[in-house]
């Protein structure tokens, strides 16, 4: 997004204007100007708002009422609007309505993983003022290895409140977020799987409604919102999003062919649990097509399911001159106001560009557009404004206008990015115990790398200014005060490495820390990886300087998509692994009390790591399931049939944990009712077995687990699910649930868990419908298994009711029988 829009707006603006599209520009710098001079009425520490009580005007309209529901409102507002001022109101930057007392309005702001400023694009959140940085948390892929829902909650809940604050501070025009990323990370060599929560479409539906509900101001178990809204967060990208640009093959013009089933069960559900139990505001659709058709002009996308289906009640936004790109690149239509009235039908209402600002009057003129589907938009657009109370008079005095910018990098926020950071970092390898390394007995350290020192590899993408990182160097630097450093390459991509001279300090040492992988040069918006492996000579460094340590060494690695280091892993030399993805400001801290013990990591892989021959295949497929027959061998855990370098869900601990099932209160589970047409197949249909049967199907799972070693541990339980008859296109294994315990040495505990056979037991046919399989499954943890066995049989109660009905008839029935035949000849009785 940010990519495409620098490009067009580097291009001379002027280029092939004509005369009415060039005043329809002064049109719209005139209006801008409007926009500013009305916020610059305002004091510069003030919030832009509507509906000012001192302003009699203002009092008349019945949009500033608010006593009135927001739907009434927003008909009022709408109403009062000419056909250019709705126009106005299509794209992302919104112009003012000057005579309405309406400030202009900016849509676009981003908040991944902390306040973020778009460099100098979007004007939607500011700098400038006495609020300088924003909290930045790890980057989303490292903060959902944690696996720990609440985390996830606390994060989105702190950038809420940051966000409010920067607002209320006067430094923002908007409080629509552009976030979270929910795109599956399917390809590890896709530049924007940092962003995504990993490979797991459980995992990823988990982290979008923790996140948006602890943004938009909701509770951690949700259903506490109301109309209220602290900032909005929007899904992104709708949907199966997951190439940017791979040799030559951009996500503007690419054509992703989805299956049914695979858009069923992998790419679809995280939107549906966004939508349906986050209660997301908004939603953001994709730059590809899918099928042939562009997901901004998908009526069955946008309107069909997202609303229909799901019941979105929030706005949807194109990504930035998504609109655009169906005409002038992707050729889907024949001229501009036929993508204009593409997206507005399929039930678009926000451009991120300009082009309904610009094609929308002549769409109307040429009958293409209805002024209906426009007022449905502006309705989807304000009923958001409303619910961020920027037509209620002033924010101070309204929720949320207590919030101020001492909220914005205050400690608690510094320390739950710390915290983030810890739980989110994954142990690779460890082997004889290397780390935690003794603070007593390490006096000196080689801290050789590329990205021990970097602040701004740290954070990853869409990160704003953050309020006080910390290098790796400098966290080990707080442990350990005689610390020899040199970058052993110029650059992450070690084009020349730089080992004779990164040699000199290893000798002598007590300990090398070598903190290698990627950063945005390698994996980023608009550049997909073609490799798996390190860049450059950064393998080559890594071995010469092993060998030539006193000691084995340790390897951290900082990147978001996963490498193939089993060079690393098969290296005696190397004696620890470390990934710590891209951990946010604290990161640097946060790795330096994990080596010296101070901190027990716990963190779990999200994502596969692939071996380099995964390259081999085109990113282009998006195909989930394997096909043997061609060598094709599938993607993500729950269908891969390949090596691996490591496992989704890996993750090494300084202690050890054991795992016992309890005994389920019933092993079989009863899926019956009235539709049994499926029965003889071998499969129920979930739509057919209906709400009422499945929920009273659940079942709860109970696990002790057990931290058997000498350190106090925070541990991610992880349950998954198999099938025991494989095949038939079902997933080899997938994860049913997931939570974290904290453990002291020694101590054990029981978590629970609940397992719904009609949402964790069913798997999609090639027609999209979602099935339940008779049989067995095995329910595990660690190395632990439990059988459970779906039957469509009658119930043992239902069943044993009715057969307690049906004896006393056939008994009945045989002694009228018997008493008949002793009186009455049989011949009689048979006539």
């Amino acid at each position: 997004m940010i990519v495409r829009y620098m490009l067009r707006i580097n291009q001379n603006p002027m280029r092939h204007l004509s005369t009415r599209k060039m005043k329809l520009l002064n049109l719209s710098l005139l209006i801008h100007l409007c926009s500013l001079l009305l916020v610059s009425t305002q004091p510069t520490n003030q919030p832009p708002f509507s509906c000012d009580s001192t302003d009699p005007l203002t009092k008349s309209y019945k949009f500033c009422k608010t006593t009135l529901p927001i739907n009434r409102r927003v008909e009022d507002l709408v109403s009062r609007l000419t056909l250019d001022e709705k126009i106005s109101q299509l794209v992302n930057t919104a112009a003012a309505i000057p005579r309405l007392g309406i400030p202009g309005y900016e849509w676009w702001s981003e908040a991944l993983h902390g306040v973020a400023f778009v460099a100098n694009i979007s004007q939607g959140i500011r700098f400038n003022g006495t609020i300088r940085s924003a909290t930045s948390f790890p980057q989303v892929i490292l903060t959902a290895a944690s696996f720990d829902p609440y985390l996830w909650y606390r994060i989105g809940q702190a950038i809420g409140i940051e966000a409010r604050g920067v607002y209320n501070a006067g430094q923002a025009r908007g409080m629509t977020f552009w976030t979270p990323n929910i795109n599956i990370f399917r390809d590890p060599r896709w530049g924007r799987g940092q962003e995504t929560p990993g490979e797991d479409p459980l995992v990823t539906g988990k982290y979008a409604v923790s996140f948006v509900r602890g943004i938009q101001g909701d509770s951690f178990e949700g259903g506490k919102l109301g109309e209220s809204l602290q900032v909005s967060a929007c899904c992104k990208h709708f949907t199966a999003y997951d190439l940017d640009n791979w040799k030559g093959i951009n996500r503007f013009v690419f054509d992703a062919n989805v299956t049914l089933q695979d858009l069923a069960d992998t790419y679809q559900p995280p939107f549906q649990s966004c939508i349906e139990k986050g209660k997301a505001s908004g939603v953001m659709c994709a730059y590809n097509r899918i099928n042939g058709v562009p997901n901004c002009a998908d009526y069955n996308l946008l309107s069909k399911t997202a609303r229909g289906q799901w019941g979105f009640n929030g706005y949807i936004t194109s990504d930035c001159d998504a609109v655009s790109i169906i005409y002038d690149e992707q050729g889907y239509v024949k001229e501009p106001e036929d993508a204009v009235a593409d997206v507005l039908t399929a039930g678009m209402d926000l451009d991120c560009g300009e082009y309904l600002k610009n094609y929308t009057g002549s769409a109307i003129e040429k009958k293409k557009v209805a002024v209906s589907d426009i007022d449905r938009a502006l309705h989807n657009l304000f009923s958001i404004r409303m619910r961020l109370g920027l037509f209620n008079g002033n924010p101070a005095k309204q929720p949320f206008g207590n919030i101020g910018s001492d909220q914005v990098c205050s400690q608690e926020h510094l320390n739950l990015a710390l915290e983030a950071a810890r739980n989110g970092i994954v142990l690779l390898k460890n082997d004889n115990r290397l780390l935690p390394l003794a603070k007593t007995e390490i006096t000196s350290l080689a801290v050789i790398g590329p990205n021990a020192n970097s602040s701004e590899t740290l954070v990853g993408n869409y990160a704003g200014p953050p309020c006080n990182p910390v290098t790796p160097l400098q966290g080990l630097q707080s442990y350990v005060k005689n610390i020899n450093y040199h970058p052993g390459c110029s650059t992450v991509n070690c084009s020349s490495d730089l080992a004779d001279e990164a040699m000199k300090i290893v000798k002598g040492t007590d300990q090398v820390v070598l903190v290698m992988g990627l950063d945005q040069t390698q994996e980023r918006e608009a550049h997909d990886r073609v490799d798996l492996v390190l860049p450059g000579h950064q393998q080559k460094l890594v071995t010469r300087i092993a060998s030539a340590a006193n000691k084995p060494v340790i390897l951290v690695l900082l990147c978001g998509g996963p490498v193939d280091i089993t060079f690393a892993k098969n290296d005696q030399n190397i004696g620890s692994i470390i990934w710590a993805g891209y951990p946010g400001e604290a990161g640097g801290r946060a790795l330096a009390e994990i080596i010296f013990g101070d901190h027990n990591p716990g963190g779990r892989l999200p994502i596969t790591w692939y071996p380099q021959n995964l390259t081999k295949i085109p990113m282009t497929d998006m195909r989930m399931r394997p096909e043997p027959s061609s060598g094709y061998p599938g993607r993500t855990y729950r269908f891969y049939q390949g090596l691996k370098v490591f496992e989704f869900g890996y993750g090494l601990s300084y202690t050890n944990y054991s795992y016992e099932f309890l005994p389920l209160t019933k092993d079989k589970v009863y899926l019956n009712n009235q539709s049994s047409d499926k029965i003889a197949l071998g499969y129920k249909s979930v739509s057919e077995m209906g709400t009422e049967l499945c929920e009273k199907s659940k079942l709860p799972v109970t696990v002790r687990v057990q931290n058997n070693g000498e350190m106090d541990g925070k541990h991610a339980v992880l349950l998954f699910v198999r099938q025991a008859k494989t095949g038939n296109e079902r997933p080899i294994k997938q994860l049913v649930g997931f939570n974290n315990v904290d453990l002291k040495a020694g101590e054990k505990a029981e978590i629970k868990l609940e397992l719904s056979p009609c949402e964790h037991l069913s798997s999609a046919e090639g027609d999209g419908q979602m099935v339940v399989d008779e049989g067995s499954y095995f329910l595990s943890i660690g190395d632990k298994e439990s059988e459970i066995t779906v039957v469509f049989s009658e119930d043992t109660s239902d069943a044993a009711t009715s057969k307690l009905m049906i004896l006393p008839r056939i008994l009945i029935f045989f002694y009228i029988y018997s008493f008949i035949h002793s009186f009455i000849p049989m011949h009689i009785v048979l006539k």
